[in-house]
């Protein structure tokens, strides 16, 4: 299958919105930008960079703008779907009745087109080195061959642990927990593999 009918095919299941993201991939297709499919929903991208894409929701169905942040929102139209967590990435959110405006539509994906060109990005900041907790610290210091198998394993696996541990509240729990990981830490697994391997 092609990205084209990879696109058509999304939107055929949508079966509620079918008729709405039509339109707006028609939109989209006036545009410059290319049409891929990124995360199972249609995306469009600049030269490699993601510039905006849309999906629908149960409730809703939404464009949004990877750098939404620089856009100048004056029709109030964007939102920060994860306030506090989400630092570039702005929403339009379209319920059932509401009207695609295609102007004004295509005069948001233009202007995201622009800042893409102008170069307007949100770099994500590299994460500081790990913090361990006292209790896991004291593990590894006691356990050289736990040590070597902790510091073998990537900076994000090794913040996965540290994190496992420092957020449980008490005591026996966090005990718990370190029993739970040293052979996990041992055979040089992350917390979460099982999960991202489906």
């Amino acid at each position: 299958m092609n990205t084209s009918e990879k696109v058509t095919a999304y939107i055929k299941k949508q079966e509620k919105w079918s008729d709405e993201l039509t339109v707006l991939r028609s939109v989209f297709q006036k545009t410059e930008l290319k049409e891929e499919v990124k995360w199972g929903t249609p995306t469009y991208t600049l030269q490699g960079k993601l510039v905006a894409g849309f999906a629908g929701f149960k409730n809703h169905y939404a464009i949004w703008f990877h750098q939404g942040v620089f856009l100048k929102n004056t029709e109030n139209k964007l939102v920060n779907a994860q306030e506090g967590v989400t630092k570039a990435l702005r929403q339009w959110r379209f319920e059932k009745g509401d009207e695609i405006e295609e102007d004004l539509v295509l005069n948001y994906i233009n202007e995201a087109i622009e800042n893409c060109k102008a170069g307007k990005e949100v770099k994500p900041k590299a994460k500081k080195g790990v913090e361990i907790p006292s209790l896991l610290k004291q593990a590894l210091d006691d356990d050289q061959n736990l040590n070597k198998a902790f510091k073998k394993l990537t900076p994000g696996k090794q913040r996965e642990y540290a994190k496992h541990i420092d957020e449980a509240k008490r005591e026996a729990t966090k005990e718990s927990r370190l029993q739970k990981i040293k052979p996990m830490i041992l055979a040089g697994k992350g917390l979460y593999d099982k999960y991202k391997n489906c």
